[in-house]
């Protein structure tokens, strides 16, 4: 899978210190600075993010030739960056932190026209789901970009985070994920001045979806939610309740979640769900102030068998006071069968972690001429199902290591087992959870479609 970010990047710089006093000679306060904490910003804090969910990300963007430019790359780290000219300055903004809150920002930016290369148009096409996170700065407003992200609306997920100075979403896009603020100067005062925030954005909503033709809309309200209208319904979809010192990048967050979500065929009703949580998670734990960019984690080199990422979901989930679910398995040929026993697992909690056997765990208990397909692939296709939060591939006979590293709430297996016939139940039950076995589904199965594939070659 590829989730492509295409967007302006910026380099934001948080000047942290501490107030003691005021400035003698004018009615300011005087900032003892402690620290300079550089981080990647606008559509470049996107892809960023997503690099640290675990998502297989490309970042197309322009960038400067200068020396604010090198270290927003170093800042990206892992992310994979493809760039054409900026033609004008790195953009940058820095914030002027006291005491954990913003006291000041401090812009310096210069307009130019960026340039669309090839490598870039060739990027937004291997796209699997797209992210446009318009930060207004000319990007998205090249005919070149908005002809390939035309093309691509009706073969991938498409989210288009708006900006008030920005180009308006090509038509036909999945979701478009203003805030409330840019809704209203989207409309550029066509709504009525009544009503609360939930039923303005009820009005910007209907108007900016219908106006952009997009699938659907949601506006972002903070600790409120999100509003979402999909043409079929609207409704607000609540934020669980944290306390927020910061909000700075939620919106971003909020936009990656959503794309995610959507990418692994998730509805649009259910990928705005899941970002509303995330998002909120994201500014409980301090929000972009607590970004720091460089490494990615995890990555193909850190987080191979995707335990590190299990960890940090497993950690969120239960932050929330969530139910763990954990099952496991070979899946060489996904069959109707697994998908099944998948569903159920997924209904019996708020998470799914897939234990899958490695391809030499597979051979050791199958035989040579098994896995029909490799442990990467096997885990990909896993990934791509709505009811899959996450996937762990392990390499012993059996997950009990994994299990004992996440601790599930529930271990749920598949076919004609019971409790007390599987070996990793003393594990589970042993710190208070439960296993379920769920109904065997009578002639579905691997083996068999592997006998079948046999005899019709």
């Amino acid at each position: 899978m590829n989730l492509v970010v295409v967007g302006d990047c910026l380099l934001d710089i948080d000047l942290v210190g501490s107030v003691n006093r005021v400035c003698p000679d004018a009615p300011a306060l005087v900032v003892e600075e402690d620290k300079r904490r550089p981080r990647p910003g606008g559509a470049g804090l996107a892809a960023w993010l997503a690099g640290c969910a675990g998502e297989p990300v490309t970042l197309v963007t322009a960038l400067a030739d200068d020396s604010e430019a090198d270290l927003l790359r170093a800042r990206l780290g892992r992310v994979r960056t493809v760039a054409g000219p900026l033609n004008a300055p790195t953009p940058v903004k820095t914030r002027v932190r006291a005491d954990g809150h913003t006291v000041a920002r401090i812009d310096r930016t210069r307009a130019g026209r960026p340039t669309v290369t090839p490598d870039m148009l060739a990027a937004i096409e291997s796209a699997d789901a797209i992210l446009v996170s318009d930060y207004g700065r000319g990007l998205t407003a090249d005919p070149l970009l908005r002809r390939a992200l035309a093309r691509m609306v009706d073969r991938v997920p498409v989210v288009w985070d708006p900006h008030p100075r920005g180009a308006q979403p090509v038509a036909g896009v999945t979701l478009v994920t203003p805030n409330l603020d840019e809704s209203l100067r989207l409309c550029d005062g066509e709504l009525g001045q009544d009503g609360d925030d939930v039923s303005t954005a009820e009005q910007a909503a209907a108007l900016l979806r219908d106006r952009w033709r997009a699938g659907a809309l949601a506006v972002t309200l903070g600790g409120r939610g999100a509003l979402l209208d999909d043409g079929a319904s609207t409704r607000l979809i609540p934020a669980p309740s944290v306390s927020v010192a910061d909000p700075c990048g939620a919106g971003d967050r909020f936009a990656v979640a959503a794309t995610a979500r959507l990418m692994r065929h998730d509805s649009v009703a259910g990928a705005v769900g899941q970002a509303v949580t995330s998002a909120a998670e994201f500014v409980a734990a301090g929000g972009a102030a607590e970004v720091t960019g460089g490494a990615i984690t995890p990555s193909p080199d850190t987080d191979r068998n995707g335990l590190d990422g299990a960890r940090r979901l497993v950690e969120s989930v239960r932050a929330r006071g969530g139910t763990v679910v954990a099952t496991g398995g070979c899946f060489d040929l996904l069959h109707a069968g697994h998908i099944r026993t998948l569903d159920a697992a997924r209904g019996l909690g708020d998470c799914l972690v897939v234990c899958v056997n490695s391809d030499d765990s597979v051979r050791r208990l199958k035989g040579s001429t098994r896995p029909l397909n490799g442990e990467a692939d096997r885990a990909e296709v896993l990934r791509a199902l709505g009811c899959v939060d996450h996937v762990v591939i392990f390499d012993g006979a059996g997950p009990e290591e994994v299990l004992a590293e996440l601790r599930p709430d529930v271990w749920v297996k598949g076919g004609d087992y019971t409790p007390e016939t599987l070996p990793e139940t003393p594990l589970v039950r042993g710190w208070g959870g439960s296993v379920v076995v769920v109904p065997y589904h009578d002639g579905r199965s691997t083996t068999r479609l592997a006998q079948m594939l046999t005899e019709a070659g």
